[in-house]
C-alpha cells in the first residue's frame, strides 16, 4: 500500500490500520529527514496549503508550519483573532476566499466538533482536521503513536492509560480510536463525571484509582485539566484534583515499575505532573514534539500524492 484510503485527514475514525501504518512508516523516514544537516525535501513544492487557526494553538501550529517548510510547500498563514471573521464572515467564505488564492489543502483548528467534516463537503481543496472542539485530533493521536512504537518496538498489546480529561478532550478520543485499531489495550482513569458515559462503547475500561491505573499500564498519557472547556464546575479545586490524579516521585515509587510518560500539553506543571516527572528520563515529552513535525510530513505527503492521482 502507498496511498491513503482517503482524500482528507478528518478524524481517525476515517483512517484503517494499512492507512495507519503508511503514515508511521512515511513518518519514519522524514524523522530521518529532519535530523541531517539539510533538513528540506521538495516533496510538496508545488503546493498550497493554508493553515486556519479559530481558536489559539501554539505546538500544533508551528509543527504544522515547519513541517510545510521541510517539505518546501507555500504556505498562508489564517487567525481568525486577526481576520474578517471578527467582522461576522462565515467559514465558507472564509475558506472560498482563500481559495481563490488557489490554495490546494488546509490545515484547521476550530471550536466547533465536526467544523472540518463541514468544510470537506463545500470546498474542493483536501481538509487536515488540527482539531475540532471536544470531538478529534488525529495528527496528536498519529504522533503519540509513532511515539510509543519507536521507543516500545509495537503497538499491538501495549497497555495505554489516559489519565485526566477524558469528556472534553479530543487527543483522547483520537488516541483510543486508534489506538483500538493497532491492536493495543486502552483503559482511561479520572474523576467519574469527567468520563463520558459512552467510553465504554469504545472498548476501553475505566479505573479511577490512579495508582492501580499505573500498575497495569505501560504507557501513561497525562491530560490537562480543560478549564477553558468546562461550562460548569467539575471539582472544588485543581488541588484536590491534584492529590488524586497527579502524576509525581511518590506515586511513581509505590508502583516500583518503569513506565513510559506522555503528555500532549501544554503541561499545567504541579497540577497533572510534576515537573521533577515531566523532566524525568521516564518522560518522552519532548520527543513527541520533535515527532509531531515527521508525522505531520507524512500525513501531507500522502494526503498530496492522493490529490495527483
Amino acid at each position: 500500500m502507498t496511498s491513503l484510503s482517503t482524500k482528507h485527514l478528518l478524524g481517525i475514525k476515517d483512517l484503517n490500520k494499512q492507512d495507519i501504518e503508511l503514515i508511521l512508516d512515511t513518518a519514519q523516514s522524514f524523522k530521518e529527514v529532519i535530523n541531517r544537516p539539510i533538513k528540506k525535501v521538495p516533496s510538496l513544492r508545488d503546493v498550497t496549503i493554508a493553515n486556519l487557526f479559530f481558536e489559539n494553538s501554539t505546538r500544533t501550529r508551528i509543527s504544522f508550519e515547519l513541517a510545510q517548510k521541510r517539505l518546501g510547500a507555500d504556505i498562508i498563514n489564517f487567525s481568525a483573532s486577526t481576520s474578517s471573521v471578527k467582522k461576522g464572515e462565515t467559514l465558507i467564505d472564509t475558506a472560498n476566499n482563500i481559495l481563490a488564492m488557489k490554495v490546494d489543502m488546509i490545515v484547521m483548528r476550530h471550536s466547533s466538533p465536526g467544523a472540518c467534516v463541514f468544510l470537506s463537503k463545500k470546498v474542493k481543496a483536501q481538509i487536515i482536521n488540527a482539531g475540532d472542539g471536544t470531538h478529534e485530533h488525529p495528527t496528536q493521536a498519529l504522533l503519540d503513536a509513532y511515539s510509543i512504537r519507536e521507543k516500545l518496538g509495537t503497538l499491538k498489546n501495549v497497555k495505554v492509560v489516559i489519565v485526566g480529561d477524558i469528556l472534553h478532550s479530543r487527543v483522547a478520543l483520537s488516541n483510543i480510536l486508534l489506538l483500538n485499531k493497532m491492536g493495543a489495550k486502552v483503559k482511561v482513569c479520572g474523576p467519574l463525571n469527567l468520563i463520558p458515559k459512552y467510553i465504554h462503547s469504545l472498548g476501553v475500561d475505566v479505573e479511577t484509582n490512579l495508582k492501580k491505573a499505573l500498575e497495569w499500564c505501560d504507557v501513561a498519557n497525562m491530560l490537562r485539566i480543560q478549564l477553558e472547556r468546562q461550562d460548569t464546575k467539575y471539582f472544588p479545586s485543581l488541588r484536590e484534583y491534584s492529590l488524586l490524579y497527579q502524576l509525581n516521585r511518590e506515586v511513581l515509587d509505590e508502583i516500583k515499575k518503569d513506565i513510559i510518560i506522555m503528555h500532549p500539553g501544554p503541561i499545567n506543571r504541579g497540577v497533572e505532573v510534576t515537573s521533577d516527572i515531566a523532566d524525568s528520563k521516564y518522560s518522552i515529552i519532548l520527543e513527541q514534539v520533535e515527532n509531531g513535525v515527521a508525522v505531520r510530513m507524512a500525513v501531507m505527503y500522502l494526503l498530496a500524492g492522493k490529490k495527483a492521482e
